[in-house]
């Protein structure tokens, strides 16, 4: 696969280099950015494959960057160091995304994923859907791609009534009484939903306060759903589902 490396510090684009070369042979850097206008020009001659896009490039953003491309025919990996906004965007749209310093095997797997997609040759939506988002920042997003196994599915927010830990994987619950098994940590879906009624009353639930009926008084406590399910609450996070509900109502 042909890269491009976009990052607005040098040493970080050599690093990333140097990591792609003793650990993803399939991969051809074929040109470097550090600045926005340079790494339009590069994707628009050079057609790669796949780029490796920082988050922040200065005063401007890799966001910026793509919504100044006409075509967005490739997978786009990226790679920053902790930016809230700019992170949970990538997440609502299930993206990938590597934080500095880059760890190596989740290197390799986000190039193993981008590999498989470009084989299969699927329309990115997922780079649309991101755009969707990005143009309405001060709203919270109306929806949330999950990654499936061979889809990625497009869901509202709303209806997700809860989500479920189970090892490193999560179970969604939706008002239509469907069940969604996504590839991802509970706390992927805690960072994204954090500020959009949901609520993590356990280590392994996180729920929709709106679809909560009452908080039960036994053992610890517990959130009774409209739809009957009763789901534990952790001694540690009574108090913050309280408050949580209190506002709430």
């Amino acid at each position: 696969m042909n890269a491009i490396i976009v990052d607005d510090e040098p040493h970080n684009i050599e690093n990333l280099q140097i990591l792609l070369q003793r650990h993803c042979p399939n991969i051809h850097v074929i040109a470097t950015a550090d600045d926005l206008e340079l790494a339009l020009d590069m994707i628009n001659t050079r057609q790669p494959d796949v780029v490796f896009l920082d988050i922040i490039l200065g005063k401007q953003t890799g966001f910026d960057l793509l919504a100044q491309l006409t075509k967005r025919d490739f997978e786009v990996i990226f790679v920053t160091a902790f930016d809230q906004y700019g992170v949970r965007a990538v997440k609502s749209a299930a993206l990938d995304y590597l934080l500095k310093p880059v760890d190596i095997t989740e290197l390799k797997a986000a190039v193993d994923k981008a590999s498989e997609k470009i084989r299969q040759k699927k329309k990115n939506t997922q780079l649309d859907f991101l755009m969707d988002y990005i143009t309405q920042k001060d709203k919270a997003p109306a929806k949330v791609a999950l990654p499936l196994r061979n889809e990625v599915r497009y869901i509202e927010v709303n209806n997700i009534v809860r989500c479920e830990a189970t090892n490193s994987y999560t179970w969604f619950y939706l008002t239509s009484k469907e069940k969604i098994l996504v590839s991802k940590s509970l706390k992927e879906y805690d960072d994204l939903f954090n500020t959009q009624g949901f609520v993590r009353c356990h280590q392994s639930h996180l729920v929709n306060i709106s679809f909560v009926k009452s908080m039960l008084r036994e053992d610890s406590g517990a959130l009774l759903m409209q739809d009957g399910e009763k789901i534990p609450i952790s001694k540690a996070k009574k108090d913050m589902v309280k408050e949580a509900l209190l506002k709430s109502s």
